[in-house]
């Protein structure tokens, strides 16, 4: 099972930061573009900020079921990559939805991206810090003040971490994306999904303690799905059509994710063929955090966001940002 560097997609803040033009992502769009059929709001793009894995199973189920195509949406989904500036495809048109964090967001807007959050698929951060379970660490704060730790520093995950506990005696290494690191030292720990890294430790015969970065106080809606102000403001009933058969799909997707996961597997190959299952099952409880979320797939809550800004400010990560109220749309009619 072999796992790319997740974390890369904090090129998409950095590579909006610096005025990258859409056009020079052509080249990253992959193959994975399949129309339902002529419906009446036309063909929708939708632009991943990764390559097809399970974290965007409900998309593809939504689209392989037919859930767009009775919304009468003809959707392209456009695998991603690091570096695909997705945000600003999104905020200049070059797509009409794409999949972002929710600091993203928050960012983006601060600079000028007029962008509208609509679907937030993961409820639960599940970026997580993992550590050999043979280490016996009772809490975060314990691995975060010795060994070794590869982490992506600019993260803003990690400069809430710094903050909240500091890094003591330990030894950062810049995260690279895998796990031989982990696996050849005891001592060793990593930034993971918690939802992916760990059950490669597992398929190696090795034993993961995770930490949850949610657990700490720090849990942005990640799979963030966002439109251009725009095109809400044209067309709500396309976006609210976009949102129904999202949600239709994702429920198809976590009730039983095989056909959808043959379709990526055919796109990601990258990924061990025993695995796709093994991580759909894993992230269902940080997509669906209880049986009483079943009908309430994606939703979100002015509180949450606003709690979030006001962590990024605090952490000097956004400045000036806009009041989430202001970007936040009444979804339902």
């Amino acid at each position: 099972m072999a796992f790319l560097p997740y974390r890369s997609r904090r090129d998409v803040l950095r590579a909006f930061t610096a005025g990258v033009l859409c056009a020079s992502v052509g080249c990253s769009r992959s193959n994975d573009q399949k129309a339902a059929g002529n419906g009446r709001f036309g063909q929708v793009k939708l632009a991943l900020n990764w390559v097809p894995e399970p974290e965007f199973g409900g998309f593809y189920a939504g689209r392989e079921n037919g859930a767009y195509k009775r919304a009468g949406i003809d959707i392209e989904i456009r695998g991603g990559g690091a570096g695909v500036p997705v945000l600003q495809m999104v905020a200049t048109g070059e797509a009409d939805f794409g999949v972002v964090g929710a600091d993203e967001v928050i960012n983006g807007n601060a600079r000028g991206a007029d962008v509208v959050p609509v679907f937030a698929t993961f409820q639960t951060f599940p970026q997580a810090i993992m550590v050999h379970a043979s280490r016996g660490a009772k809490n975060l704060a314990d691995v975060l003040t010795s060994g070794t730790i590869a982490i992506e520093p600019g993260a803003p995950y990690a400069t809430f971490l710094k903050k909240k506990y500091g890094f003591g005696k330990a030894n950062l290494l810049p995260y690279d994306g895998g796990v031989a690191k982990f696996l050849a030292d005891e001592n060793h720990a990593q930034q993971c999904f918690a939802t992916s890294e760990p059950i490669e430790i597992e398929r190696n015969g090795k034993k993961a303690q995770v930490f949850l970065i949610a657990d700490e106080g720090y849990n942005p809606y990640t799979v963030v799905v966002i439109v251009r102000r725009a095109l809400w403001e044209k067309n709500p009933d396309l976006v609210r059509a976009f949102v129904r058969a999202s949600r239709e799909g994702w429920r198809a997707y976590l009730d039983d994710p095989t056909a959808a996961n043959a379709v990526m597997a055919k796109l990601n190959t990258t990924l061990a063929a025993e695995s796709w299952n093994l991580v759909a099952a894993a992230q269902k409880r940080f997509i669906e955090p209880s049986e009483a979320e079943r009908d309430h797939l994606g939703k979100m809550t002015l509180e949450r966001w606003e709690t979030l800004t006001k962590q990024l400010v605090e952490l000097d990560i956004v400045k000036d940002p806009k009041a989430p109220s202001t970007y936040l749309v009444k979804l339902e009619n």
